[in-house]
């Protein structure tokens, strides 16, 4: 005998509930209410390293988005401390070193802000699944979960925007699509900030993030 499958809807509020019920601090189930319309959060983080397992976080960079507007007044500037010191090739990419960290937030107190801050908005960024390994991370500790809010990667959006651009042929032939941040940026026509700075990573993904809707519609 077959078992009727169930909804996707109904599938998703299974998960919401499990995910509630294993939630470590209750004090955040706001992040699972609905999420306001119209709105999200564009994040980045710098980190140590590209160690997953290893690096630490050191600063994050959150912007919300209403509509087709980025609230660059209401943003989110973040430096945390880290438990070990920072490599010199480190610095090199995001120019923080040890002593402009020092003063930085505990991890602890960093999640919790972010998580305010967040509520229950989708999540926008460029190459996300970075930052959120390394924020779930440091998050399962407080929480036995990761962030719950629907993820929005831009670069995916680019590739369908090109691939849809490209002619059957070239479809067929999985031609190759440029997806570096920087190409993406000057492809769109959007101003480039200096990179591997996390407030200006986070405005350029909701910069993309907000062209890319446009042009497909949305």
């Amino acid at each position: 005998m077959s078992v009727p499958l169930l909804p996707s809807r109904w599938w998703a509020a299974l998960k919401r509930e499990w995910l509630l019920y294993h939630l470590g601090d209750p004090a955040f189930r706001f992040m699972f209410d609905p999420p306001p319309a119209n709105e999200w959060v564009a994040l980045d983080c710098e980190t140590t390293g590209l160690n997953v397992r290893t690096d630490e976080i050191i600063s994050i960079g959150a912007v919300r988005i209403v509509g087709n507007r980025i609230m660059t007044s209401d943003r989110l500037e973040l430096l945390v401390r880290p438990e070990r010191g920072i490599s010199a090739e480190s610095v090199r990419i995001h120019r923080l070193r040890e002593r402009d960290v020092a003063q930085g937030l505990p991890m602890d107190e960093a999640m919790k802000r972010l998580m305010h801050f967040i509520g229950s908005r989708p999540l926008v960024g460029y190459y996300l699944e970075f930052d959120l390994a390394m924020l779930n991370r440091a998050l399962f500790p407080m929480l036995g979960q990761g962030l719950p809010q629907a993820k929005i990667e831009v670069s995916a959006l680019y590739y369908d925007f090109k691939f849809r651009q490209l002619p059957a042929y070239q479809q067929q032939a999985n031609v190759d699509i440029d997806l570096r941040f920087a190409t993406l940026m000057i492809d769109l026509g959007l101003p480039l900030r200096d990179a591997h700075d996390a407030l200006n990573d986070a405005v350029m993904a909701a910069l993309a993030f907000i062209k890319l809707r446009h042009l497909r519609g949305d």
